[in-house]
């Protein structure tokens, strides 16, 4: 589903992506860890087509070059990014929001567009995954949300469009118990063979609830370990010291498949 070899990514003249390699295969989930700015929202933008990166590297998705394409054309290929700070948008309605979005991927695709109608009845339907109240169909966009509400609604979005690609950016960042569980029941009920997912998180309490297939650890712009979800439980009780003296990647191939 998605490769990437040694991507690099710099902002000015400050290299924040120094060589990155992973590799994650239809229907599986990953989960990158590591120190404030290690790169891990970086790797997140920069798949996502976020300027103002400058980026050298290959990233292949379901065998294109995902680095060519416009982050338009990622999203109707089926690239989604969940935000570790989703934007407040005034006066723009969530259910009008998300509607536009569905049925202009729903064109790129050559498929028929859905009425109101019939795309109430798909939210209605999708905002219990999430438990979120009919009501927030008509506020605006994030505004006004708490914490626990923005990340409900971004999973929501995804439950609506239903991405290939799921990158979620901190998607745990300021959840009580209640909301972590809620958005985690969200995530995992959206599993699928054909779905693969990205969790970047600093906590392993998130991987109690989402299980990973793969975890890795960032540090320095690299990810310099990889392991299964016993490695997110290493880090919880030693924590990040001595990651950012890692300079090289632990090994040369890419990063992600088991051996």
């Amino acid at each position: 589903m998605l490769r990437i070899e040694n991507l690099h990514a710099k902002v000015g003249n400050v290299e924040v992506l120094r060589g990155v390699n992973l590799e994650l295969a239809a229907g599986e989930v990953h989960a990158i860890m590591g120190p404030n700015g290690s790169g891990k929202s970086t790797l997140a933008h920069v798949l996502a087509g976020r300027e103002p990166y400058e980026v050298t590297g290959r990233v292949l998705y379901e065998d294109r070059d995902l680095l060519a394409m416009t982050p338009e054309e990622r999203a109707t290929a089926g690239v989604f990014l969940a935000f570790q700070h989703p934007v407040e948008i005034p006066g723009v309605g969530n259910l009008y929001l998300l509607r536009t979005a569905f049925n202009s991927i729903r064109r790129a695709r050559g498929l028929e567009e859905l009425g109101p109608v019939e795309f109430l009845g798909l939210a209605e339907e999708k905002m219990k995954l999430v438990e979120m109240d009919r009501s927030f169909m008509n506020r605006s966009v994030n505004e006004g949300f708490s914490g626990g509400e923005q990340k409900r609604n971004e999973i929501f979005q995804m439950a609506i469009l239903e991405p290939k690609l799921a990158i979620l950016d901190e998607t745990d960042s300021g959840l009580d118990i209640d909301a972590l569980r809620v958005v985690a029941n969200g995530v995992n009920s959206l599993r699928s063979p054909e779905r693969t997912m990205l969790v970047i998180t600093h906590h392993q309490r998130l991987l109690e609830y989402i299980i990973p297939d793969r975890v890795h650890v960032m540090a320095g712009g690299r990810i310099v370990r990889s392991g299964g979800k016993e490695l997110a439980v290493e880090l919880e009780a030693h924590g990040y010291a001595g990651l950012d003296q890692l300079t090289t990647p632990l090994r040369s191939e890419p990063v992600g498949v088991p051996q």
